[in-house]
């Protein structure tokens, strides 16, 4: 008997320790330790014995038993850590091999461009001042001399919330409420987005305006053509050949717009302006026989394509990284 469980517990040994796999362990626990295997079959065995010689036989066999747990038990441990060993090197990062390079994020076209006029004026002594995107009627059309039969109120040129809320058309209402809160003299610049009912290469239904406004004593058209000439000199940084055409705008008069000469001899319009309209300065309580003062308003998506040669007004947000990246 004795000679028989020392064969059985060498065997099981070395059956333990060849199992290369968790699944392999379990079938060698189950042979020998199941209810049907090889060291349960032994304790049943025991009923045939002398009853003298059943309990150091039992227990010989309860040691083989605890001795063959702990040997699966460590066997176990030893597997694991190799699946795990073996796991982490399958996913382990080759170090040695060269980076994958990341794209640095750019300031968008429109921002460069906004950014680069707002400095311009500023170091002229202009102050930048900014207002609600929802206007009413008042501040949007009718401070600005604008009639109630003129197209720009009509529904198909703008983007009505009720009949007296809007989306702004300008951000010349910005200039109202300048001149609304800080009254007069008053030299401002006012950039912002603008919504009109319109899209095509050249238009979109968003796009962003700078309008500016100068209200003081003596001024005149000359002050008028000598910021706007210095304007597009700076923003351009070349020397640039403007020309001013007559033309109409209920808040201003005279008026005119202004365009530049390209580089291949042809016109283009950039920017309208003129002088502040006297009823604008009525509207305002602002005595328009002590003060005078000029306006301009640009849009910055037009100014952005003449100076990068952009054909699609489009390109600038549709978010294309081909595109934008471009721009350092």
């Amino acid at each position: 008997m004795t000679k028989s469980l020392s064969e059985l517990t060498r065997q099981a040994k070395e059956d333990i320790s060849n199992c290369s796999s968790l699944k392999e362990l379990d079938s060698v626990r189950v042979f020998y330790l199941g209810k049907k295997g090889k060291v349960s079959l032994e304790l049943k065995s025991l009923s045939k014995l002398d009853p003298k010689e059943r309990p150091q036989f039992g227990k010989q066999i309860n040691e083989i038993k605890k001795t063959l747990q702990d040997k699966i038990s460590l066997k176990k441990t030893e597997l694991n850590t190799q699946k795990i060993k073996a796991s982490i090197e399958q996913a382990a990062i080759d170090i040695t091999l060269p980076g994958k390079t990341s794209s640095i994020g750019n300031i968008h076209p429109l921002s460069i461009t906004l950014n680069q006029i707002e400095e311009i004026f500023i170091n002229a002594g202009f102050l930048v001042d900014d207002g609600p995107e929802i206007e009413d009627e008042y501040h949007n059309f009718t401070a600005l001399n604008i009639p109630g039969n003129h197209p720009a109120r009509a529904m198909h040129d703008t983007f009505y919330f009720n009949n007296e809320y809007l989306l702004r058309t300008h951000t010349s209402p910005i200039q109202i409420r300048s001149m609304e809160r800080d009254g007069v003299p008053i030299r401002v610049i006012a950039p912002g987005k603008v919504y009109r009912r319109d899209s095509d290469i050249t238009h979109t239904p968003m796009f962003h305006q700078v309008e500016g406004l100068v209200i003081d004593k003596d001024i005149n058209f000359t002050h008028l053509k000598g910021i706007l000439h210095d304007f597009i000199n700076s923003f351009f940084n070349d020397e640039m050949s403007l020309r001013f055409r007559p033309s109409y705008f209920p808040f201003t008069e005279p008026s005119a717009e202004v365009d530049l000469l390209s580089n291949d001899g042809q016109w283009l319009e950039i920017l309208g302006c003129g002088m502040v309209h006297p009823k604008v300065l009525d509207n305002l309580g602002i005595d328009n026989k002590k003060y005078s003062g000029y306006a301009f308003g640009m849009g910055v998506e037009r100014l952005t394509m003449l100076k990068y040669g952009i054909k699609d007004i489009r390109l600038f947000y549709e978010n294309d990284l081909s595109f934008l990246s471009q721009f350092k």
